[in-house]
C-alpha cells in the first residue's frame, strides 16, 4: 500500500477515536473512495430516533436484526402502513405480484389527500404550518395545513366545474409557487391524474408531455423570477398549447402581474376560477392502485417516458423513507431544495411531508440570488433543521468559499441530505465540517423517478462511508449484478432491485412493451436500474453512474462520477465533468471540463499535475487525454450535470434543447475552454 494511503487511513483512526470527521481537502490531504472510512453515528444522533421507536416496539436490538426482519419483506410492509397511512377500506393483501406488474394494498380503498390534508384538519395541525413560502424578491407567506385544506378544495371544485372527473389528465407548469403544489392536490383530491413538466422545460418540451398524456386542462402562470429575471411562462404556454388538441382550457396564476395575452373562452385566471367556490370538497374514494400521477423522465430513445405512480403504495414508501431516513419529527423545519418539477419535489415537497404533518420551506429562486448567502439565510432566519439537496449544488457553495455561510447560524440544522447523483467524498467532507459544523450526520441517497422514493440509504443509526449511499432500506432489496444475473463483489456491474417495493412505477403511459424491454428484459424478474455500481465487501453500495454514461478505455469500464471525483478531490478543482469521446485505438478518450476554484490561475502545468493527480488517484488508465479549464458546466437545476450536452459540443454536434439547464451560458463557455 502506498504510503499516503497508510498516512490518510491512520488519520481517520485517530479522528474517528474522538467520533469526528475532519475535513480534509484543506490540509491538500487527497479524500479517496476507500471502504476502510467508517464514520460511526453518535450516541446521541441513534437514541430516540423514529427508527429506534419502531425496534424497540418490534423487540429488535440491533441494526443487523432489522436489515434481516424487512427481508421478510410483505410482512414489513404490512407493519409499516399501519403507521402511516388511514385507508377508507382496509387492504385485503399487502402485494400482488405478477411480473413485471405489481398491485400494492389489494383491495383498498384510499386516496393520497386524505392523508396529505383532510386527517390533519380534524386535529390539532389544523393550524399548524405545513409551508413557509418565500420568493425570489423576498416575499413571505405562510399557509397551515387548514389554510392549504381550504384553497385545495376550492380549486378541486373548480376542476370538476370545467369537467374534469376522475382518471382525466391535468397539465401543470408551474414554477415553485404555492399553486404547484395546491393544484396537484387538487387533482389528487378527485381522482384527477397530475402531470407535472419542470417550468424550466422549453414549449415544445411541454407540448409532448402534453400531447402523450392528453391532458383535459393546463395550469400555469404569468411568469415568475429567476436571479432577478422574468421568466415569460404563459408565452410558454400558449406556444405548447396551440398544437395541443386535447387541452380545453389553461388555469393561469398571477405571479408577476405582467401583462399576457388572452385566449377567451380557454384561458381563465386562477383567481376567477376559484371565486365562489365552496370551501369543502368531498375526496374521491379511489382504488389503492388507481394512477395519481405521471412524470416524464428522459429515455435512451430521446423520446420521454411517462412514469405512471399510484396513491397507496407510493403514499406508503415515500412517508416511511422521509420519517425513517431523515428522522422526521413533529418540532422539524424541513427544507427539500429541489424543484417540484422533478421526483424529487413530488415525493419530498409535496405528498411525504404532508403525509407526515410537516412544516416545509418552499423557496422560488436561485441558490445564490442576489447574494451566495441566500440558502444560508433562509436556514438561520426559519431555523431549518433538515436539509437536503445536491451534490452540484454543495460543490457550488464550495466553490464560493467558507466565508458565505459561516456568517449565519446553521446550529439548528440536525441532519443532512444528498440526492441526484453520486456525492463525492470531498463535497460530503465540505458539508460535514462547513455546514454540518460536524454534528449532522449526511443520509446520502439513491433512488429515481422510477423508485417513487429512497431505496439505498443510510438510517441516522448506519455506520457512513463519504461517497457510498451505504445499503438498501429494510424492507428494500439491491444487489450487483454480472452480465450473467449473478452477484458480484468489489467490481463494477447492473445495480438491480430483486423485488418489488410500494412507490415502484406501475409502467409506462401508453407504452407497455417499452415499460417491459427497458427495465425487466435483462434479468428474469429483476428490476434494471441502469446504474453502474460496486458492492463492498461490507455490503455498501458505490454508485458509479449511469450506464451509458461509462466510459469505455482500452476495454476498461470507468464511471464518468469516478474520474470526475478523483479531478475534484485536487486542492484547486472546484468541480469537473467528464465525457468519452471515440479514439480510434482505445475504443474512448477522456476528456475532461475543469472548474477551478477561485483566485486559481489555469495552466499548462497545472493539467500535467491533474492528469498525474488522476493518474495516483484511480491509474494511468483514468488519466484525462484532454482537460479544458471553464467557468462553468451545463447542468439542470436539479443539479446534474448534462454530459450529453458536453458530449454534443465536444463533438461538434448540435446540442439540442438546453431549456431545462439552470446555466445554459455554460454551453458557449464550453468553446471557450483553455
Amino acid at each position: 500500500m502506498p504510503i499516503r494511503y497508510v498516512f490518510v487511513y491512520l488519520l481517520y483512526l485517530c479522528v474517528m477515536r474522538e467520533g469526528k470527521v475532519e475535513y480534509m481537502a484543506k490540509e491538500n490531504i487527497s479524500v479517496l473512495m476507500d471502504e476502510k472510512r467508517v464514520f460511526t453515528p453518535s450516541k446521541e444522533s441513534v437514541e430516540n430516533t423514529n427508527v429506534k421507536q419502531w425496534m424497540e416496539k418490534h423487540n429488535i436490538k440491533t441494526l443487523d436484526e432489522l436489515y434481516k426482519k424487512g427481508g421478510d419483506w410483505q410482512w414489513f410492509w404490512d407493519e409499516i402502513s399501519k403507521d402511516l397511512v388511514e385507508w377508507y377500506r382496509p387492504y385485503k393483501k399487502v402485494v400482488e405480484w405478477n411480473p413485471p406488474w405489481v398491485k400494492w394494498f389489494v383491495g383498498a380503498e384510499y386516496n393520497i389527500v386524505h392523508d396529505a390534508l383532510d386527517k390533519h384538519v380534524k386535529t390539532w395541525r389544523k393550524n399548524k404550518v405545513a409551508f413557509i413560502y418565500e420568493g425570489e424578491p423576498g416575499e413571505v407567506k405562510k399557509y397551515t395545513y387548514n389554510d392549504l385544506y381550504i384553497e385545495v378544495n376550492k380549486m378541486a371544485n373548480a376542476l370538476k366545474k370545467l369537467g374534469v372527473k376522475k382518471g382525466d389528465r391535468v397539465g401543470i407548469y408551474l414554477p415553485m409557487v404555492p399553486e404547484l403544489p395546491i393544484a396537484m392536490l387538487a387533482c389528487a383530491k378527485i381522482g384527477a391524474v397530475h402531470s407535472v413538466v419542470f417550468s424550466g422545460f422549453s414549449a415544445l418540451a411541454f407540448r409532448d408531455r402534453v400531447n402523450d398524456c392528453e391532458a383535459k386542462v393546463v395550469f400555469t402562470c404569468d411568469s415568475f423570477y429567476r436571479r432577478g429575471k422574468k421568466v415569460q411562462l404563459k408565452k410558454q404556454a400558449d406556444e405548447a398549447v396551440e398544437n395541443a388538441p386535447s387541452v380545453k382550457h389553461v388555469i393561469v396564476c398571477k405571479r408577476t402581474g405582467d401583462t399576457v395575452s388572452w385566449n377567451e373562452g380557454r384561458d381563465i385566471w386562477w383567481d376567477d376560477a376559484i371565486k365562489d367556490m365552496p370551501k369543502e370538497c368531498e375526496t374521491e374514494h379511489l382504488d389503492a392502485n388507481d394512477p395519481l400521477f405521471f412524470l416524464y423522465t428522459s429515455g435512451t430513445t430521446g423520446k420521454p417516458k411517462g412514469i405512471i405512480h399510484a396513491h397507496g403504495g407510493y403514499a406508503v414508501g415515500t412517508s416511511y423513507t422521509l420519517k425513517w431516513v431523515f428522522d422526521m419529527k413533529e418540532e422539524d423545519i424541513w427544507w427539500c431544495a429541489a424543484d417540484i418539477g422533478w421526483i424529487t419535489g413530488h415525493s419530498y415537497i409535496v405528498y411525504a411531508p404532508l403525509i407526515l404533518g410537516a412544516t416545509s420551506v418552499l423557496y422560488e429562486g436561485a441558490p445564490d440570488w442576489p447574494q451566495p448567502d441566500r440558502w444560508w439565510d433562509i436556514i438561520e432566519r426559519y431555523g431549518v433543521t433538515l436539509l437536503y439537496t445536491s451534490p452540484t449544488s454543495i460543490r457550488s457553495f464550495m466553490r464560493q468559499g467558507e466565508e458565505w455561510p459561516d456568517k449565519h447560524d446553521l446550529s439548528t440544522l440536525r441532519l443532512l441530505g444528498s440526492v441526484g447523483e453520486p456525492i463525492n467524498p470531498e463535497a460530503w467532507m465540505w458539508y460535514y465540517k462547513v455546514i454540518g459544523k460536524e454534528h449532522c450526520q449526511i443520509m446520502d441517497t439513491w433512488w429515481q423517478t422510477e423508485t417513487g422514493h429512497f431505496v439505498i440509504s443510510p438510517l441516522p443509526l448506519t455506520p457512513l462511508k463519504p461517497g457510498s449511499a451505504t445499503r438498501p432500506l429494510p424492507g428494500l432489496s439491491a444487489e450487483v449484478f454480472n452480465e450473467e444475473g449473478k452477484p458480484i463483489q468489489n467490481a463494477g456491474g447492473n445495480l438491480v432491485l430483486t423485488h418489488p417495493w410500494p412507490g415502484m412505477l406501475r409502467g409506462i403511459y401508453k407504452n407497455p412493451d417499452r415499460y417491459q424491454e427497458t427495465y425487466w428484459s435483462k434479468f428474469d424478474n429483476t428490476y434494471l436500474a441502469g446504474d453502474v455500481t460496486r458492492k463492498d465487501s461490507d455490503g455498501f453500495f458505490w454508485i458509479q453512474g449511469r450506464a451509458d454514461d461509462v466510459l469505455n478505455v482500452s476495454g476498461h469500464r470507468i464511471g464518468n462520477s469516478e474520474v470526475e471525483s478523483a479531478l475534484v478531490s485536487h486542492p484547486l478543482v472546484a468541480e469537473a465533468a467528464v465525457i468519452g469521446k471515440p479514439h480510434e485505438i482505445k475504443g474512448e478518450s477522456i476528456a475532461s471540463f475543469v472548474v477551478l476554484r477561485k483566485g486559481t490561475t489555469p495552466s499548462e502545468e497545472l493539467k500535467k499535475q491533474l492528469r498525474e493527480h488522476v493518474g495516483k488517484e484511480m491509474g494511468k488508465i483514468a488519466r484525462p487525454d484532454e482537460i479544458w479549464f471553464v467557468n462553468d458546466v451545463p447542468k439542470t437545476r436539479s443539479g446534474k450535470i448534462m454530459r450529453r450536452v458536453i458530449r454534443a459540443k465536444a463533438m461538434g454536434n448540435d446540442v439540442g434543447d438546453t431549456s431545462t439547464l439552470a446555466n445554459p451560458e455554460a454551453v458557449d463557455g464550453l468553446s471557450k475552454g483553455q
